[in-house]
């Protein structure tokens, strides 16, 4: 199992709604609780976010493979969550 970095921003609505997808995955699929995933507030460690190549957040990575950038969905989140348990 692969760990996910996740970017995200303080008050962004697309980084929330990305969290809610998560938690309902994770609800409705134990599997995908395994998935450790580091979350990211790109404000508070720019030192982190800078290494990365994205603009839009959330931004969800494998090592430094970007899986997903910006408007997330919950199709485009569990893509995410199916890729980290491969």
């Amino acid at each position: 199992m692969k760990r996910v970095t996740m970017f995200k921003l303080p008050g962004c609505p697309y980084c929330k709604q990305a969290e809610e997808y998560l938690k309902n995955l994770m609800e409705k699929n134990p599997e995908y609780r395994a998935v450790e995933i580091e979350r990211i507030d790109e404000t508070a460690r720019p030192d982190i976010a800078d290494q990365y190549d994205y603009w839009y957040v959330p931004a969800f990575y494998i090592g430094r493979e970007k899986l997903h950038e910006g408007v997330p969905t919950l199709e485009k989140v569990e893509a995410v969550l199916k890729a980290a348990l491969k």
